[in-house]
């Protein structure tokens, strides 16, 4: 049994149709204060698991939490119809610490609209990945032409520590022919952008061994290397 072919005005329409919902769901989202980082309440970040679980359940997705000794990720899938492919698509549920509270317009974790943009911590990165995923499988419906796999994680702004475990142990639901990420930006206000490469990020510790105090250069430059040079 085929999918029946839906048309690129059939998907404005929907998309029109779903957007105030969607931006509701948003709203709800940002009102969860899911901080990864030590030293904050985590039962934020398992409220903000529940909360996209019933997101994803919602779009008739086969959808569970998990974790492996990190934050609680999402997982969720609907199979593709015979013959098309997988797409997998990526989020992250967790925000950044707000800072001074003091530097805000705003409460961070309420949501308010001005100048015709939603301001709240996680308003854009990236509870709005989030929805502009479900947003689409709302628009689809029934209808979806291809597979899809979520995985919306819960600790990216803390670093993914459990990535990599994660992604081992659920290997074969997350199996997919091409990966979507919902995390970067557009170029311009409603211009779509699809982003193909990027630089990444590379961490490491540098270790430099030298004196404990610094020595008269006029002396021992070149042969000692210099504490505070150092």
């Amino acid at each position: 049994m085929t999918t029946p072919i839906i048309s690129e005005s059939e998907v404005r329409a929907a998309v029109e149709r779903e957007l105030p919902g969607v931006r509701a769901d948003l709203e709800r989202l940002v009102r969860i204060p899911g901080i990864a980082f030590d030293g904050f309440d985590h039962s934020h970040v398992e409220r903000s698991a529940e909360a996209v679980a019933e997101l994803l359940r919602g779009c008739g997705l086969d959808t569970r939490i998990v974790r492996s000794g990190g934050q609680p990720a999402v997982i969720g899938t609907k199979a593709a119809p015979a013959g098309a492919p997988t797409v997998l698509l990526y989020a992250h549920h967790d925000v950044q610490p707000v800072g001074d509270l003091a530097l805000w317009e705003s409460d961070p974790f309420e949501p308010v609209e001005r100048d015709g943009r939603l301001y709240g911590r996680g308003a854009a990165d990236d509870k709005a990945g989030i929805m502009a995923h479900v947003a689409a499988l709302r628009a689809f419906g029934d209808r979806l032409p291809v597979g899809v796999v979520l995985f919306v994680e819960g600790e990216e702004e803390y670093g993914s520590d459990s990535l990599e475990r994660l992604l081992a142990e659920h290997r074969d639901d997350l199996a997919s022919d091409v990966i979507v990420i919902a995390d970067s930006t557009n170029w311009d206000v409603g211009v779509p952008a699809l982003t193909t490469s990027l630089r990444g990020i590379v961490n490491c510790f540098v270790e430099v061994r030298t004196l404990d105090h610094a020595v008269h250069s006029g002396m021992f430059g070149g042969a000692v290397p210099d504490a505070l040079t150092a």
